[in-house]
């Protein structure tokens, strides 16, 4: 029988040949067997795992649940093939994350939005480019649900102006998928892209679509910063705010209107829901199915249909 350290060797290799990065996990699982040997334990047990767990004593709980989550998905790999494994139960040091309350775009602000994006002051010629570089950006990610990095990591070679399709490769857990996209975002595509090429000729610049006043990919930061500034410029932000609407709810906007649209058109949201999953780019259904709880509009909808179900029966 092999030993735990190699044991987890070959859970953490077999794992990321499945998409799974697992930087944290790994460095956790080296520190848990280290402990292991420690303690001269050959074995998983239940009090060993919260021992180890629970040692940074002044740490948050969601560490020490995150830690004990890292111990529990290794022991059920483990325990195929040594029985005296003990998978650590799913009750102990239970934690429940708080989603940030996703704040829902009105049509009004993301025109705000788009409209101060194309406004955006630049000093040198180099950044002639950049007010379109914002506004494709933000308007891209408002209508089509990509996540901020996927936008961010887009190449030309993966838009297909002709088909409607973009490539998202190497997305969230290592994964590739194809989204369409409607013939007025490729409309908008097109011309960015044309602009693009007229503002680079004859000077060198990276293959990515979104590109800094220097040619490289855009830093999320440099993002980040331009987006509060357009935010409070527009009123989404007041001058002092540190918090306030974020660029990933223009995703959650996206999956919002798409499941208010189901219900207006007399579709099945839930059965629909992996459709939604799919196109997001979800590993579980269950990540998509939060959004049927996010919004009002949509529990109104939902309100709406239940009432009309119970009328039709009465």
């Amino acid at each position: 029988m092999n030993t735990l350290r190699q044991a987890v060797a070959e859970y953490l290799t077999l794992r990321r040949n499945l998409g799974f990065q697992l930087r944290e996990a790994g460095k956790a699982l080296l520190d848990f067997v280290t402990f292991m040997e420690q303690q001269h334990a050959t074995y998983i047990t239940q009090a060993l795992a919260l021992a180890w767990a629970q040692q940074a004593v002044k740490a948050q709980p969601i560490y020490w649940a995150q830690r004990l989550s890292c111990v529990r998905g290794f022991a059920r790999y483990r325990s195929s093939s040594d029985p005296r494994t003990e998978i650590p139960l799913p009750g102990l040091l239970p934690f429940k994350p708080k989603r940030a309350r996703p704040y829902l775009y009105s049509n009004q602000e993301i025109t705000n939005l788009l409209q101060a994006a194309l406004k955006m002051p630049h000093r040198y010629k180099n950044g002639a480019l950049l007010p379109w570089v914002y506004y494709c950006l933000f308007g891209l990610l408002s209508v089509s649900g990509l996540r901020l990095n996927e936008a961010r990591n887009l190449e030309l070679q993966d838009i297909d102006l002709e088909a409607g399709v973009l490539t998202i490769r190497n997305a969230k857990f290592g994964k590739t998928r194809l989204v369409p996209v409607h013939a007025s975002t490729c409309k908008v595509l097109a011309d960015y892209i044309a602009r693009r090429e007229r503002h680079w000729a004859g000077r060198p610049v990276s293959t990515y679509l979104f590109v800094s006043s220097w040619g490289n990919r855009l830093d999320n930061g440099q993002i980040h910063r331009a987006f509060y500034a357009l935010s409070r410029q527009i009123g989404l932000r007041n001058a002092t705010d540190c918090h306030g609407p974020r660029l990933h709810d223009l995703r959650h906007r996206f999956a919002t209107n798409t499941l208010v649209n189901w219900y207006r058109h007399d579709q099945d949201p839930e059965r629909r829901l992996p459709l939604l999953s799919a196109y997001l780019g979800h590993v579980h259904i269950a990540d998509t199915q939060w959004y049927l709880e996010s919004a009002p509009e949509l529990m109104r909808e939902a309100m709406s249909r239940l009432e009309q179900h119970w009328e039709g029966r009465s």
